[in-house]
């Protein structure tokens, strides 16, 4: 115990001096958790090979109040991973300790701050372990204040319902909040109570008695079918007289003569002891993941009959199951609309590697996020609606760079009587502001399928927008023909040698047993050129349902002797900038249709990427012009025809805006 102490007292001065050089940072919610920390890293509970930080069965650490960054660093520091001097670089631009945790640290399991997020983040890593029959276990450090979050709470369910014994949670009931005190203060016994309801196992002790915190531990780690959370009343700026448990500190490093008052407080540190942490059983130098990673595994093709429409929600399902073989790292995850997603084809057939969420779309964001930091590949599924209540999930995810797909079905006001609170009019808009995100809007299954397997092997954040009803089968189901280089050519949208007619002619209806569809590369980045004339009068943008719309368009304005361009701008994000670029040059105008509201949609990513381009040449032609259609009206239930007629995003609307513009030159 004499040498834990000696470290909280070292691992004090590191948060005090730290955040006092930075001029910023949290050292009061630091110190409250000081010991509980100390005590968990250097008391024999904590499994870790610091030269490894990677490895398998390392035991995981989450501060899910990720303000406590000083603690957070200076425990790693009184570890030796850290050395002091670099410990006053703290929030300054170059340095790797910012001002909360994040990938820049190595030993940073997830990027966190954002508060409610962690214990979500630790019971996916807990799961991990679980689905890789690992015995590491993962604790999570958690602040009383974020305990209002909902978020947690739908942790907490889920971790009980799927027993995760292996999951620690330290709640630091320190009483004081950024303004003052907390939801329930230092009623420890109304923490027990909510936690035990849940189906945790709880320990209730003093957050600066060692002893306490040494058999609470033990405790834990005698806990079967259950999730253990630690509940430890403490003191805010515990060991400093003149902030201990004082309202006002929160956030406020200390100034130098307060610094200097509260070294002389701390009294005499040893700064030359660091602490010593277990390695975990079977340490296996260089070996960072045991996870599997993508094999050489040959995809069996798709098949989807041309006279039969088939919904991409239902096409994505079928995708999952299919690629499985080739990505044995998958794990789906649903939250409780799998058979409207189509989830279920890959549950039905690999129960294992299916994660029923329930209706808990943050948690299960955030439980995607622990997989992901772990190895998996996580496909998550709901309603692109329902995505916008884990928007905070989803925005951390991509901080944290993390590999996952998120697919959202019943997009748009296509889906019909459901009404608005059902439709998603936003998603697109949502995924495009995450950096680096990709954005992936198939039209029909064959388009899904191939865009679910290029999305599972991209390496990053991926958004698939499907549609509820279901849509004519445009492109062949046969295996890609090989890269025809960068950009979209005609030889990347044309028909299989041999077909016996001209498909970039055909309908949108039902189609003679001779014809194939449309033979395309589908690539992140791509478009495809489904109608293409030296006289189009204007490039029609469509994607998804309002593509079938534009084609539909294309024969009705054929007749009348109007030739347009059709595209299929099925990556929204990245664009294909070539095509768009040739469409401008040989085209009068432009016309995006898109089933979402205008605001940061197809129409304002076409638009931002025109403005790069320069201007047309030539008598009367200043620019390009540019229109837009979209949701702009408030959805009502309806017939999926009604809506989209209501709305201004169907044939006859496009049909209407192209005669306008021919008719004006």
């Amino acid at each position: 115990m004499r040498d834990l102490e000696k470290l909280a007292k070292l691992v004090r001065y590191f948060s005090l001096t730290m955040s006092s050089k930075a001029g910023s940072g949290h050292p009061t919610s630091s110190l409250s958790a000081t010991d509980l920390m100390v005590s968990l890293m250097f008391g024999g509970h904590f499994k870790f090979d610091l030269k490894n930080p990677g490895y398998h069965n390392n035991d995981r650490l989450i501060f899910s109040k990720g303000h406590a960054s000083p603690l957070f660093f200076a425990l790693w520091a009184a570890a030796g991973v850290i050395e002091e001097k670099e410990l006053d670089t703290y929030r300054t631009f170059n340095s790797r300790l910012e001002g909360h945790p994040t990938l820049a640290f190595p030993y940073t399991e997830v990027p966190t701050g954002s508060l409610g997020q962690g214990l979500s983040v630790g019971a996916g890593m807990a799961m991990n372990a679980e689905l890789d029959n690992l015995n590491y276990r993962t604790f999570v450090l958690l602040g009383d204040s974020e305990m209002a979050e909902g978020s947690v709470w739908e942790a907490m369910a889920w971790s009980a319902h799927n027993k995760l014994d292996n999951l620690v949670a330290i709640l630091d009931v320190n009483r004081l909040g950024q303004r003052g005190e907390t939801m329930y203060g230092h009623h420890t016994e109304i923490y027990e109570k909510k936690a035990g309801a849940f189906g945790w196992e709880t320990i209730v002790i003093d957050g600066h008695d060692f002893k306490e915190i040494d058999s609470a531990y033990e405790r834990a780690f005698k806990a079967k079918g259950k999730p253990v959370m630690i509940i430890a009343k403490t003191l805010k700026g515990k060991g400093i007289s003149f902030i201990e448990d004082k309202d006002g500190k929160h956030g406020v490093a200390l100034k130098q003569d307060e610094l200097e008052k509260a070294l002389g407080e701390l009294g005499e540190v040893d700064l030359q002891i660091r602490g010593g942490i277990v390695l975990p059983e079977n340490v296996e130098y260089g070996i960072s993941n045991i996870e599997q990673k993508p094999t050489t595994y040959q995809l069996q093709p798709t098949s989807y009959p041309f006279d039969k429409p088939v919904a991409t929600r239902k096409a994505y399902g079928n995708a999952l199951n299919r690629i499985y073989p080739k990505h044995p790292n998958m794990i789906v995850l649903d939250a409780e609309v799998s058979n409207s997603t189509f989830a279920e084809i890959f549950g039905k057939a690999h129960p294992e590697r299916f994660l029923e969420m329930f209706i808990a779309e943050q948690n299960m964001v955030g439980v995607a996020l622990g997989l992901a930091r772990r190895g998996k590949l996580p496909f998550v599924s709901t309603f692109a609606a329902f995505f916008s209540r884990a928007f905070d999930q989803i925005r951390m995810s991509g901080y944290a760079s993390a590999n996952i797909k998120f697919c959202g079905s019943h997009a748009g006001v296509s889906i019909g009587e459901d009404g608005a609170s059902q439709m998603g009019l936003e998603d697109i808009a949502m995924f495009r502001t995450i950096q680096n995100s990709v954005v992936l809007y198939p039209s029909d299954a064959v388009s899904a399928e191939k865009l679910v397997e290029a999305a599972a092997e991209h390496e990053g954040l991926v958004y698939i927008r499907t549609t509820r009803k279901d849509t004519p089968i445009i492109y062949s189901p046969l295996p890609n023909p090989p890269p025809q280089g960068e950009g979209n050519t005609k030889d990347s949208s044309s028909p299989l040698p041999g077909s016996p007619k001209n498909v970039l002619g055909f309908g949108v209806g039902l189609r003679g047993e001779d014809e194939v569809g449309v033979r395309h590369e589908f690539r992140i980045g791509g478009s495809c050129t489904l109608k293409s004339s030296d006289k189009d009068v204007a490039t029609v943008i469509g994607v998804g349902v309002t593509l079938h719309e534009a084609l539909k368009a294309y024969e009705e304005l054929k007749k009348e002797g109007i030739m347009i361009r059709v595209i299929d701008l099925y990556s929204v994000k990245p664009l294909d900038i070539e095509t768009l670029k040739k469409a401008v040059a040989e085209t009068k105008a432009i016309i995006t249709v898109e089933d979402h509201y205008p605001e940061g949609g197809i129409g304002e990513a076409v638009a931002s990427a025109l403005t790069s381009f320069p201007p047309l040449e030539g008598e009367g032609k200043g620019g390009v012009r540019f229109v837009s259609l979209a949701v702009c009206k408030l959805p009502r239930s309806g017939k999926p025809d009604e809506l989209l007629n209501y709305e201004e995003i169907n044939s006859s609307a496009i049909v209407k805006k192209v005669r306008e513009m021919a008719d004006n030159g």
